[in-house]
């Protein structure tokens, strides 16, 4: 399979008033063509500064990537200058945001929106734009999108907000798609729905996904791989069901065991990460994820764990793995929700049009 993007130790750090936070330390993954990506991890892991420094939307200042590369059919755009950036985003990288109505124009017509970037970097006649702008309002299931072309993001619903956010982001048919937890202000209904929507429209036209999000539930049936985020590092990484039926880091199986039960019958309690995430304006010497490890070994306080390969594909970054390391089973709740997954996540998403 063609590698479309290539992301090797990248390090992005911010300056504030308190120091200098190191967001982003030393990730490296690839990207196929046609491929879903997702990663995820909890609030401040570094999965969006990571996605929006893709695209380089990181504020500089105070942002800086400060090492590593980002390969983009093998050309780095690290040191590209913002003008040079401007052809390549919304052409050949496009972004969906968390919340349509924040990053929708509430001034401007979500047609014109939708013509933007197809008269920018297509050249398309205002006349044509239209005619194409209304295709991908029906493409994306935007019922009477004549009509809704000349309305404005405060006529639609969350539901259609979000598709017409998907529109304009697929108008111009990028190579790579970044969509930024682009379902977590919607209801589990209509999430579902966008989600199903993203496979049909991505099996359409081919476009390789990075998916951020913080539910690993959500990526399940949507991701071909996925990496876990902790403390501005990556992990743990690997495909699907390595990832939710052979996880290796202490830290996935927290994720795991914190996924709510789709069992209604299910009397078991809700597992939760003790602990806060670490100060990364002073990371902590060794694991990150140490001091909120039950498994930690003496080694994990002392000296930062190698990323082991597991198989081809699977990796994670835990002393637990080296050959020396006690054997440790992971808890009883991640064999639970692998058991829930496994009778509950096949089955299928009734989807309606136009929500």
């Amino acid at each position: 399979m063609e590698k479309i993007l290539e992301v090797k130790d990248l390090k992005v750090s911010f300056q504030t008033y308190g120091g200098t936070v190191q967001a982003v330390r030393g990730v490296s993954f690839d990207l196929h063509k046609g491929e879903t990506l997702a990663i995820v991890g909890e609030s401040g892991s570094g999965k969006s500064v990571t996605s929006q420094t893709l695209m380089k939307l990181i504020p500089m200042p105070p942002g800086q990537i400060t090492g590593g590369e980002i390969l983009f059919y093998g050309d780095d755009i690290v040191p590209k200058s913002e003008k040079e950036m401007e052809n390549i985003r919304g052409k050949d990288i496009s972004m969906i945001f968390q919340d349509p109505m924040t990053s929708l124009n509430p001034t401007m017509k979500v047609g014109n929106q939708i013509m933007e970037g197809l008269i920018k970097h297509q050249g398309l006649s205002k006349a044509d734009a239209k005619k194409r702008a209304i295709k991908l309002l029906e493409l994306v299931g935007i019922p009477m999108p004549d009509k809704r072309v000349n309305q404005y993001p405060h006529e639609f619903s969350g539901g259609m907000r979000q598709r017409a956010m998907i529109a304009i982001a697929l108008a111009t048919n990028p190579k790579l798609l970044i969509a930024d937890e682009p379902t977590t202000a919607l209801d589990v209904t209509i999430q579902a729905q966008i989600l199903e929507l993203m496979k049909e429209l991505q099996a359409k036209m081919d476009t390789s996904i990075i998916f951020i999000t913080h539910d690993l539930g959500v990526v399940a049936n949507v991701a071909d791989r996925v990496a876990v985020m902790y403390a501005g590092q990556i992990v743990e990484i690997g495909t699907v069901d390595e990832i939710f039926y052979d996880p290796k880091h202490p830290y996935t199986w927290g994720l795991l065991a914190s996924m709510p039960s789709v069992d209604n019958d299910t009397k078991d309690e809700l597992a939760a990460i003790p602990g806060t995430p670490p100060d990364l304006t002073n990371p902590p010497i060794g694991d990150a994820f140490a001091a909120r490890n039950k498994y930690a070994l003496a080694i994990d306080y002392e000296e930062e764990p190698p990323m082991f390969q597991i198989s081809e594909t699977h990796f994670a970054k835990t002393w637990l793995l080296h050959p020396d390391a006690p054997h440790v089973e992971p808890p009883a709740a991640v064999k639970l929700r692998q058991r829930q997954m496994s009778s509950n996540f096949d089955k299928p998403v009734i989807v309606k049009e136009g929500i």
